[in-house]
């Protein structure tokens, strides 16, 4: 196990989640099921997902896979909807799902005793739901109210534009959530063919944490869920990689009788399973994350009071997430508040971070992750990203070491791998005052 260096948080790495006490089981069905016993609390929590995203939807059905997760629990063959909702609240328990460009989540909690109870809801939403057409007229009426307030949300309309100029062509380019033109044409029968088509054990996993023994824990997930089958019969294509633009693009959607305007601006970043991502992480950290927003947050809106807020992202996951600053302005500053992220962008490519942004910035790292284990739901988080991205059972032990051993070459090696000021797409979106 690699050791942290001196100055930085040194963690009793035996309390994570390790190959000790972590159990893992394959079904035969193909579903993986993950445990560890926590019998501090009384409750048990499960997460988990399955490879059903919105880079499945069909061409012209943008949202089809968001709107068939909210739906999964609106009613099956043996619970109508009351009664679901009825069934969970009655034990004092929580169940939700929601869909992502590649899979669709969900997260339950419980007392312990109660973990079959909310099994058996979880079996009976996954594997029969019923999409009766009353509750998906409503929920699309819901969705369509959601996306007409969306589509007049600065912030959300310059994500939107910016996704549409940096993933020209790729799957990342549509919206999770859909377009009203979209998600308005949907019905209960397209949920009912997607879910018959994308819905199977096949791909999907399943953590359970808690007080219950990690064995029972996993018999039980098999019980209810090990009989399971159908769904895609054939592994999903590799999710595309995506090069950053020829040049700089631009792009402006006026709304009109707005105070503010929004800016989104940035490239494809490397995905979680590249080899660079931690170091990128790491980076974008210094970039726009710690402090008051990193050097972005410094430069943009503390020292030129040009930003209510502004700050970097790095999204990760299965494919080339967006790696990008984002801010919302004055629209008579947006043009200057571009022009200083540029300037900090390529300060960020061409020398790199300090000593003392590292040293910081790695004990950030490392000293914010037993904060983040030290519940049943970010346990069953940890869990699940570990199977996601397989990065091994002993991942979170290694994790201080990992962080430790990065290295400011590492950081400006990434940085100019993925951020080419020159090649960015931008988006801006807000009244009339703020060109492109």
């Amino acid at each position: 196990m690699a050791k942290v260096k001196p100055g930085l948080p040194s963690l009793d790495v035996r309390s994570f989640p390790g190959p000790e006490t972590i159990r893992r089981r394959a079904l035969k069905n193909g579903l993986v099921v993950l445990a560890r016993q926590n019998f501090s609390s009384p409750s048990v929590v499960i997460s988990g997902f399955l490879r059903a995203g919105a880079i499945d939807d069909p061409v012209g059905q943008a949202g089809l896979a968001d709107i068939t997760a909210s739906a999964l629990m609106r009613g099956t063959p043996s619970r109508s909807f009351d009664q679901i909702y009825e069934s969970i609240e009655s034990i004092g328990a929580s169940l939700g799902f929601g869909a992502g460009t590649s899979s669709t989540s969900f997260r339950g909690k419980a007392l312990a005793e109660d973990l079959n109870v909310l099994l058996s809801i979880l079996e009976d939403v996954l594997r029969y739901p019923s999409f009766p057409k009353d509750q998906v007229d409503r929920l699309r009426s819901e969705k369509l109210t959601a996306l007409t307030m969306r589509d007049q949300d600065t912030g959300s309309i310059a994500q939107l534009t910016f996704d549409e100029l940096a993933y020209a062509g790729h799957p990342y380019r549509f919206p999770s959530d859909g377009y009203r033109e979209t998600v308005g044409q949907l019905k209960a029968g397209g949920l009912r063919a997607f879910h018959r088509r994308y819905y199977g054990p096949r791909g999907t996993v399943v953590a359970v944490v808690g007080a219950v023994d990690a064995e029972a824990a996993i018999h039980a997930v098999e019980s209810h869920l090990g009989s399971w089958s159908g769904g895609p019969r054939t592994p999903r294509p590799e999710i595309p990689s995506m090069a950053p633009p020829a040049e700089t693009i631009r792009g402006r959607v006026r709304l009109d009788g707005k105070s503010q305007s929004d800016i989104v601006l940035g490239t494809p970043g490397p995905s979680r399973f590249d080899p660079a991502f931690l170091p990128a992480a790491l980076g974008n950290n210094i970039l726009g994350r710690f402090g008051l927003f990193g050097r972005i947050g410094d430069a943009v809106r503390e020292d030129a009071g040009l930003a209510y807020y502004a700050y970097s992202s790095l999204a990760g996951g299965p494919g080339p997430g967006p790696w990008q600053v984002i801010a919302g302005v004055n629209p008579a500053n947006a043009e200057q508040a571009i022009d200083l992220t540029l300037l900090e962008l390529k300060r960020f490519v061409d020398e790199p971070v300090t000593p003392e942004e590292l040293g910081d910035n790695q004990a950030n790292f490392i000293g914010r992750l037993p904060l983040q284990l030290e519940s049943n739901e970010g346990v069953a988080g940890a869990l699940v990203n570990i199977e996601r991205y397989g990065l091994g059972l002993d991942y979170y032990q290694q994790y201080p070491g990992l962080i430790a051993g990065i290295t400011r070459e590492e950081i400006l090696e990434a940085a100019r791998r993925f951020i080419d000021p020159d090649r960015l797409a931008i988006a801006i979106a807000g009244p009339e005052g703020a060109p492109a």
